[in-house]
C-alpha cells in the first residue's frame, strides 16, 4: 500500500503540491474493516475483511481493542502489517496524530518480523515522516529517511524517493542540498513524476538557483501544461528575483 500522507499540513503553499503523504486519502473500507474486524484465531488479519461492512468512525475502546489484540499476537506479521497500516490510515483520514505513534509502533514491530516488505516499509516510512512534521522531530525524519532507503533497495519508486527528499526539505533546519541530491534521482526512476519537480523548483528557489528553478518549472510546464502548481511556483520565482541567481 503506497498512502504517502501527511496530517498536519496547513501551510497555504503547499496545498496542491503534496500528492504523497502530505494529502490525507480516504481510508478504504479494507483498511476500515481491519480495525472493525473481530479475532480469528489461527487466521490471518485480512482474512475475509472485504466483506465487512465497515461504519464512517471507530470507536476509542474498538481501536483499543484492537491495538491490545496486536499486542497480544506480537509473532502475527499479518496482523501487525495490516492493523498498522490500518491504523495510520485511520489516523490520517481522521487527522488523529495522537494515533500515530501507536501505528508506528505497530508498523515497527511487523518490520522487525519481517524487514523486507515494501509496502509494510512504506507505510512505516510515512507514520515516522508525519510524526517527525507534526513535531518537528529530526530524529523521526532520520528514521523516515532510513527506512524510505531500505524501501527502494528493494524497488524503485518515484514516489518514495520523492518523500525521501522531503526528508531533508521539511527537516529544520532544511537541508536543501541533499533534498536537491534526492529529489534529481526522481528522474531516472519516473521523468514524468510531477510531484519531485515541483518541489526541487522550490529547493531550488530557496537556494537562489532561479536559473535551474525556470527550466524545472519549464520541464513541469511541459509535462502538464495544467498542473495546478504551477500558478504559485511562478510566483515563488518571480518574488525571488531580487536574490542571487547562481
Amino acid at each position: 500500500m503506497h498512502k504517502n500522507t501527511i496530517l498536519f499540513v496547513i501551510i497555504a503553499t503547499l496545498v496542491g503540491f503534496i500528492g504523497g503523504f502530505l494529502l490525507a486519502n480516504s481510508l478504504n473500507r479494507s483498511e476500515m474493516a481491519t480495525l472493525r474486524a473481530q479475532p480469528r484465531p489461527a487466521e490471518p488479519a485480512n482474512s475475509d475483511i472485504s466483506a465487512t461492512q465497515p461504519q464512517p468512525d471507530l470507536t476509542d475502546d474498538e481501536i483499543k481493542a484492537k491495538i491490545a489484540e496486536a499486542d497480544k499476537n506480537p509473532g502475527n506479521f499479518a496482523f501487525q502489517k495490516d492493523l498498522g497500516i490500518a491504523l495510520y490510515g485511520y489516523a490520517t483520514m481522521k487527522k488523529d496524530d495522537a494515533l500515530l505513534p501507536e501505528a508506528a509502533r505497530i508498523l515497527d514491530r511487523a518490520n522487525s518480523i519481517n524487514g523486507r516488505d515494501f509496502d509494510l516499509l512504506v507505510a512505516l516510512g510515512n507514520a515516522h515522516f508525519d510524526i517527525g512534521f507534526a513535531k518537528k522531530d529530526a530524529a523521526r525524519f532520520q528514521t523516515a529517511r532510513n527506512i524510505y532507503s531500505k524501501a527502494l533497495e528493494i524497488k524503485p519508486d518515484a514516489d518514495v524517493q520523492t518523500d525521501l527528499g522531503l526528508t531533508y526539505f521539511f527537516q529544520n533546519p532544511p537541508s536543501y542540498d541533499n533534498a536537491a541530491v534526492e529529489l534529481l534521482k526522481v528522474a531516472s526512476i519516473d521523468p514524468k513524476h510531477e510531484r519531485s519537480l515541483q518541489f526541487l523548483v522550490k529547493v531550488y528557489v530557496a537556494q537562489g538557483k532561479l536559473t535551474d528553478a525556470d527550466k524545472t518549472l519549464a520541464r513541469l510546464k511541459a509535462l502538464n501544461p495544467n498542473n495546478q502548481g504551477i500558478s504559485e511556483l511562478t510566483s515563488l520565482i518571480t518574488s525571488a528575483r531580487g536574490g542571487t541567481d547562481k
